[in-house]
């Protein structure tokens, strides 16, 4: 980013093959609209290229550009607010993103899946999907960004403008209310044991 700042074009492109999939996933999540989220990603990026001679860094550019995409989120459900344009039942993303990973797996097999197991966690994406999104912005955004992205609280709380201790309660929360919804779901603990979302 320093080096797009100092007027070196091939840098953005740089950053913009870096960051692409992780920003666009995170926008997609939180909108769980796809249209909207490209052009959320395009504004991102406009946003970025508009902001580029007032960016200090302060904090790592990811923190900066999540910013950028959670307050574009953030503008466009105000707005979105009395439209409700997809329903939780949809599909969010026709199943994946080529520009980076599978939109609906939230659950990683490490070890390289078994047909049981790649089954099983077929039928379990759809409900977590849904249990995701039935959870406030503000948890849902904190959750994103720790187990989809690994972004860290205090750099969650720098993203959101709210303390750290807020952040880890949202978390809380957020987990809580995602074992809840599972659970309204038929998902219980066995069936997700030993998966992570991530």
């Amino acid at each position: 980013m320093l080096a797009f700042k100092s007027g070196d074009a091939r840098a953005f492109s740089t950053l913009v093959t870096r960051h692409r999939g992780s920003v666009f996933n995170f926008i997609l999540r939180y909108t769980n609209h796809r249209q909207r989220a490209e052009d959320l990603l395009q504004e991102t990026w406009l946003k970025v290229v508009r902001s580029a001679a007032e960016y200090q860094p302060k904090a790592r550019f990811t923190t900066w550009v999540f910013t950028i995409a959670r307050n574009l989120c953030v503008d466009s459900a105000r707005k979105e607010h009395y439209r409700k344009t997809d329903s939780l039942d949809a599909p969010v993303a026709g199943g994946d993103d080529p520009d980076g990973r599978v939109l609906g797996e939230m659950v990683q097999d490490h070890d390289g899946a078994s047909p049981d197991r790649a089954a099983h966690n077929v039928r379990l994406r759809p409900m977590i999907e849904k249990a995701l999104q039935s959870l406030p912005d503000e948890q849902r955004e904190v959750f994103l960004l720790r187990e989809y992205h690994g972004v860290g609280f205090k750099e969650i709380a720098e993203v959101t403008g709210v303390n750290e201790n807020t952040v880890k309660s949202r978390m809380r929360y957020a987990l809580e209310g995602l074992r809840r919804r599972l659970a309204e779901l038929g998902v219980d603990g066995e069936m997700t044991e030993g998966r992570t979302v991530a």
